[in-house]
């Protein structure tokens, strides 16, 4: 049986008993099509229940999913010819950003994103997806080789948040994200950015500044984790899914409120359900827009960016 969230638990066992039918078939000789016919269009009608009304605490569940495909894996099916490149030059390498050069749908790019690892012993090394300043400097200077030479940056932002840890602050931490945000919105070349799980604070919005945000359809991006709102204003995490509800984290929310650009639909039970599918969609999703930016010059580029961002505080001011 795969992990289930709570929510999942009656689309989980009817899977179950599907698979459990094919295998009695096989095994048997026994002809079950229609029963197995009627099951399995009962759990598409159930998927569709289920994922057609998800409240902002359970797209968080789905966005922090184990199985949903992380930036090895869209990096790994989006790039070829990919070379990592390590260190910051200035501290050490941090394996929480991956960053480096390849090539998508044949043009050089640049590319960079948070890495949570998808087993205990890669997700410790990978810190969780929670990057130290050394990671926000890599992409920096990722950022800055892609724009000497004229490459276009794709960037995929997973992560509950940059690393609070003390050797992190006592490496500068807001001055390596603020300088991250800074070349995002000086590089004269086009920038887009996938929020493909979760986006939290300033660990996800460093390297989100772009001239296009993009959104899986069930991730969710905000200026905090719900557990961590709960805990200032309720003085408990136990409040998270109170947070959720108030922060206006989903696509949809934030699709309306102008601070991404476009939702790239997941496939019927969420990307952790057919990865491939996912990211061919959000493939397409990032073709589209590198289509649309690259007739800009630099400067239209650096201009139209900064004023998108700008607008926002207008707009929800307004």
């Amino acid at each position: 049986m795969r992990l289930a969230l709570e929510f999942e638990r009656p689309i989980v066992e009817l899977e179950s008993k599907i698979e459990e039918l094919r295998r009695l078939s096989v095994d048997d000789g026994v002809n079950i099509v229609d029963e197995v016919n009627r099951l399995e269009t009962k759990l598409d009608r159930l998927l569709v229940q289920t994922y057609g009304k998800l409240s902002p605490w359970q797209k968080t569940q789905v966005a922090r999913h184990p199985a949903r495909p992380h930036t090895s894996v869209f990096i790994s099916s989006l790039i070829e010819d990919f070379v990592p490149f390590a260190g910051d030059r200035l501290y050490g390498e941090d394996p929480a950003m991956l960053a480096g050069i390849g090539t998508f749908n044949g043009r050089p790019v640049v590319v960079m994103g948070h890495e949570k690892g998808n087993d205990t012993d890669s997700r410790v090394r990978h810190n969780f997806g929670m990057a130290r300043p050394e990671g926000y400097r890599k992409a920096a200077r990722l950022m800055r080789l892609a724009d000497r030479f004229g490459l276009a940056v794709i960037t995929f932002v997973d992560t509950a948040g940059a690393y609070p840890g003390i050797g992190a602050e006592e490496r500068g931490q807001a001055e390596a994200i603020a300088r991250c945000i800074e070349t995002c919105l000086t590089i004269q070349v086009p920038l887009v950015s996938v929020v493909i799980g979760e986006g939290g604070s300033g660990g996800a919005i460093a390297i989100a500044v772009a001239d296009r945000v993009l959104m899986l359809e069930h991730a969710v991006y905000s200026v905090i984790s719900p557990e961590g709102c709960a805990s200032i204003l309720w003085r408990s995490s136990d409040e998270a899914e109170t947070a959720a509800n108030a922060l206006k984290l989903t696509a949809s929310d934030l699709e309306g409120l102008k601070i991404i650009d476009h939702v790239v639909k997941e496939p019927l039970g969420g990307a952790h359900r057919d990865p491939d599918a996912a990211i061919r969609t959000a493939s397409e999703a990032i073709a589209a827009a590198l289509e649309e930016l690259d007739p800009l010059d630099g400067d239209a580029l650096v201009a139209g960016r900064r004023d998108k961002f700008m607008k926002m505080g207008r707009h929800l001011s307004a």
